[in-house]
């Protein structure tokens, strides 16, 4: 992850947990779980505060959270003490190696630079399960990349980084709507694993 990103969300962890947290219900996203996923073990990419693993493992997703943030993940812990959080960072993902049913990554990549995008892709990729599904998302910025007020990174990036690192065939869904939860514009891709 882009260092100063990182260094934000540790150091406002607790600030950005309460702001998602307060935010509505990313109903748009659970829609499109239920749609695609299939039940078994399922790993969130960039957890944060752990929301969506509490969500997915009371909808039978048994998930565990990854996240590079030391920050966010202590506020995962607090808010949710009896799930699974773990200490990892994109494009290595590194301790992780059992494939899993279904691969999350809500709004994580924008904050990568350019040349850890396609890298991330093939990494989460390559921990789903032969016939599993992978959810990845990202919010688009127009232009230049950008830094929010925190100093968090915003990249500015064709969808082809990321669409070049998905097998043909794969994709279910490929599209660009606005957020339920954040009202944020998200670009999101669903593709499911040859068996």
């Amino acid at each position: 992850m882009d260092r100063n990103t990182l260094s934000a969300y540790d150091r406002d962890a607790s600030a950005f947990a309460k702001d998602w947290h307060e935010q509505p219900a990313p109903t748009d996203l659970h829609e499109l779980i239920r749609r695609f996923f299939s039940p078994g073990p399922t790993a969130d990419i960039g957890c944060g505060s752990g929301r969506e693993v509490a969500w997915l493992s009371a909808n039978g997703f048994p998930a565990i959270g990854f996240d590079a943030s030391e920050g966010l993940l202590a506020q995962a812990r607090v808010l949710y003490p009896a799930l699974d959080f773990r200490v990892s960072a994109l494009p290595d993902l590194p301790g992780m190696s059992a494939p899993f049913q279904n691969v999350l990554c809500e709004t994580v990549i924008m904050h990568l630079p350019h040349e850890a995008i396609g890298p991330s892709v093939r990494r989460m990729w390559a921990i789903v399960k032969p016939g599993g599904t992978f959810y990845l998302s990202w919010r688009v910025t127009e232009g230049a990349d950008q830094r929010d007020k925190h100093g968090r990174l915003y990249a500015a990036f064709d969808k082809a980084l990321v669409t070049a690192e998905i097998p043909a065939g794969a994709a279910l869904l490929d599209e660009e709507v606005v957020s339920a939860s954040s009202g944020k514009v998200i670009h999101r891709v669903v593709a499911r694993k040859a068996l």
